[in-house]
């Protein structure tokens, strides 16, 4: 039996036909909507950069400094170019615009090396051929005349009145407050007097801390496919963090406007930071613009490691006083942080170490110093934690110092300490949004620790000793003897976005239209996803704004205005608040078509709260006025706005005083470890966290972060370093098999408790998350070694011959 349609017959469009609770959209923000991606990721189907192809294709590869110091006296590329295959060699000679350097914030990065290099492995040459194994041999027939100078790799060296400058005629403008030219930027933070506060300490205690130099370790090694366009600009498809600042840097040293620059965001394996600076962008251009074939190129994991900046390693002194009822009465502090041969970002590392020095501490006055050094050791810049996590390895390594002095529970000192909304920080600015600082610590420590002796009990009965579950794992080097557990506690304070008076903004333009009947959102922003789940984000936020079920997320180009940087714990923030901000302007282009269309058949179009659920037009009281492809029809609502959060400010060079972040985050962790003391070898058998996040989004995504962000602590706790020689400068561990990082067998157990205080000043109340578990997970498993074994242990990584003596 067939049904008439009562609206198609005898009533007119617009007149709602039923009184019913309008159906909430699905798959909408505060889900564990699905990733797109993570299928494609974990089957080996999805496209990285690096499985990028173009037909006639050409290979670039770059050749590199194999000193860390020294004048170029010749560049011999004969018996290169006349390889049979190679298209090009270019050099320093080759760069075809007056712009010959590049870089974030201080261009002092040469595109290639020009008279001297500076670090070991620097871009010295580019060749261009027809197979990847040629271009390398090609490479390696370039002749390089060096005479190598001496090296600068510590404070010592760098800051001595006679010492080398790794820059000669500085003209930045941090130049004018810096003590010494190698010196790239110095933050002091003044508040009070420290020097009379601590006449009223019972307690004193000092430390000096050595954080070692971490990689970012991303699987997806640099890479890029450059094709020259017929306008005489080129099309780039990279792996990258920051899509428009790659273009202004980009741009200028091509000699080209932006416009015909077109860049596109291609799969990317990860990023960690170590993809904000350039590494083969400009190579690969300068390379299809000469040969006027598509040029593509592919760092191995040797390259990759010379290819990007990495963690700042840190000398960290530090003082803290206290009551002897346990009140910080002062800190002070200084940390020198190295640089390497080029800026980078070490200036905002230093504003984020020096402002964030104190940790997640109420503590009035304090005299805090930060420095960045240039020298010849690599370039430093980017990685997760960003400057915090340095100095949140010192300061709660001195409130486990402190806690001893005390005769006082670790937990328990921190939380009389502990800031909360309302603190004045060392800065100047108040914490106006919530600080649960004791309540994550209550968290952690509250919840029931691991059974003893796991190694037994995860056998197979009958006294089977399971040796993964012992220090050593399938080594085999012990069945529980000498064994001992530990426990240790951390929290620290990340801030969330670019600081210190930049214009963090993000751009996003949405587009709504009928397809087959049904109503669609596009969502368009610049947005690098890099493994964080931005676009599952995206989808999210139109469908809980918009009210539709099928959201299509647009490749992330150059096209549409800047989203900033996948990083700083930033995307869902600003350019999730950019997205919204664009649905909420769609969604009232599309009220307004549907009051002006059908506001005749029903009075509540003009009097009452109208919402898109459900791909209908509701009222707040569930009654369905329209289906939004009755409203459409055959017209397009397409918005491109920008979004800013609330303005920062810059800290003042002298005191440090200013409104230098819009966000903080706080994370704690507690960490169990078993330490095979004979033989110092260590497995962190639980690593659990508790960690405020304004608003989970998504929470299966933001579990996933934290358990993330927890390993790559875990990582430069007892296993990640860079090694570099300090008399060559030169690194002794650029492979996966002498760099460490941890895999399945070395990752614990990691719990997670989420608590959701919402941010008033964040979109939907969130606060960024990606950051903060990298900050408190390394010093916990620091903590822990500490307390099964009665070391001080001050450096990261711990290795086995701190812990015996060896």
């Amino acid at each position: 039996m067939t049904t008439a349609n009562p609206r198609a017959t005898s009533v007119p469009a617009g007149t709602p036909t039923t009184i019913t609770q309008g159906s909430r959209t699905s798959g909408g923000i505060g889900e564990s909507t699905l990733r797109p991606d993570g299928t494609l990721k974990v089957t080996g189907e999805f496209a990285y950069s690096s499985d990028m192809w173009h037909e006639d294709m050409l290979w670039g590869h770059t050749l590199r400094s194999t000193v860390a110091h020294a004048e170029i006296r010749s560049i011999d590329i004969g018996e290169a170019l006349a390889t049979p295959g190679v298209y090009a060699v270019l050099t320093y000679d080759d760069l075809p615009a007056a712009m010959k350097n590049y870089g974030l914030e201080i261009q002092d990065t040469p595109v290639l090396a020009h008279g001297k290099v500076r670090h070991h492995g620097e871009p010295v040459a580019l060749v261009a051929a027809d197979h990847p194994e040629t271009a390398r041999r090609a490479a390696a027939r370039i002749r390089i005349d060096y005479a190598e100078l001496p090296v600068v790799t510590d404070e010592a060296s760098a800051t001595a009145p006679d010492a080398i400058l790794i820059h000669e005629g500085r003209t930045d403008h941090h130049i004018g407050h810096v003590p010494h030219p190698n010196i790239v930027h110095r933050q002091p933070i003044v508040r009070g007097d420290a020097e009379a506060a601590a006449g009223r300490a019972d307690v004193i205690v000092t430390g000096d801390y050595v954080f070692g130099m971490q990689d970012q370790a991303f699987l997806g090694p640099e890479s890029g496919l450059a094709v020259p366009s017929e306008d005489g600009g080129v099309e780039l498809y990279v792996a990258t963090q920051w899509l428009h600042s790659d273009l202004r840097q980009i741009a200028p040293v091509l000699g080209l406007p932006e416009d015909k620059v077109r860049m596109t965001l291609s799969g990317v394996g990860g990023a960690f930071g170590g993809r904000e600076d350039l590494s083969m962008q400009i190579h690969a251009c300068l390379l299809a613009l000469r040969t006027g074939k598509p040029v593509k190129m592919v760092y191995n994991r040797f390259e990759s490691f010379f290819g990007h900046v990495h963690r700042h390693p840190a000398k960290l002194h530090y003082e803290h006083g206290a009551t002897k009822d346990g009140k910080l009465t002062h800190m002070k502090c200084r940390i020198v942080l190295d640089g390497g041969a080029y800026a980078s970002a070490s200036p905002a590392v230093v504003g984020n170490a020096s402002s964030l020095a104190v940790g997640p501490y109420a503590v009035e006055d304090v005299d805090i110093e930060a420095i960045a050094l240039y020298s010849n050791n690599p370039p430093c810049g980017a990685m997760r934690g960003f400057g915090a996590v340095q100095a949140c390895f010192a300061y709660e390594a001195q409130m486990d110092k402190l806690a001893a002095a005390l005769d006082m529970d670790p937990v328990e000192l921190r939380q009389r300490n502990a800031m909360e909304q309302g603190t004045l920080l060392p800065t100047g600015q108040r914490v106006d949004s919530p600080a649960p600082v004791a309540e994550l610590l209550r968290r952690v420590k509250a919840r029931p620790l691991p059974p003893e002796q796991q190694w037994l009990s995860a056998g197979a009965g009958g006294g089977t000793v399971d040796v993964r579950a012992l220090p050593g794992g399938l080594s085999n080097t012990t069945h529980g003897e000498g064994v001992v557990r530990g426990v240790g506690y951390a929290v620290g304070l990340k801030n969330v976005g670019f600081s210190e008076g930049f214009d963090d903004y993000s751009t996003a333009r949405v587009r709504m239209e009928v397809v087959n009947g049904e109503p669609v959102a596009t969502v368009h922003t610049a947005m690098a996803e890099v493994g964080q789940g931005g676009v599952t984000v995206h989808a999210q936020i139109a469908r809980t704004e918009l009210g539709v079920s099928q959201v299509t997320i647009q490749p992330a180009d150059t096209r549409v205005g800047s989203a900033g940087s996948t990083s700083a714990s930033r995307q869902t923030y600003v350019t999730g608040g950019a997205v919204k901000n664009s649905c909420e302007a769609v969604r009232e282009r599309v009220l307004e078509m549907g009051r002006r269309k059908l506001g005749t058949y029903h009075p509540a179009w003009a009097t009452a709260e109208l919402l898109l659920e459900g791909g209908k037009v509701v009222t707040d009281g569930g009654e369905v006025l329209a289906s939004l492809a009755e409203v459409l029809e055959d017209e397009a609502v397409d918005v491109e706005l920008e979004w800013r959060h609330r303005p920062t400010e810059p800290f003042d060079l002298r005191t440090g005083q200013g409104n230098g972040h819009v966000q903080y985050s706080f994370a704690a962790h507690r960490a169990v470890v078993e330490v095979d003391t004979e033989l110092g070898l260590v497995k962190v058998i639980e690593l659990a966290c508790a960690q405020d996040v304004g608003k989970a989004l998504n929470p299966l995504s933001v579990e996933g972060q934290i358990q993330g962000g927890t390993t790559q602590g875990l990582g430069v706790a007892v296993m990640e370093e860079i090694i570099v020689d300090p008399k060559t400068a030169k690194v002794r561990n650029p492979s996966f098999t002498d760099y460490l990082i941890p895999t399945i067998l070395d990752t614990p157990t990691i719990p997670v408790d989420v608590l959701e205080l919402a941010d008033d000043h964040a979109p939907y109340g969130l606060r960024g998350i990606g950051e903060a578990p990298t900050l408190s997970s390394t010093p916990a498993v620091l903590a822990a070694i500490r307390n099964a074994t009665g070391l001080e242990l001050n450096r990261t990584p711990v290795r086995p011959e701190h812990i015996t003596g060896t």
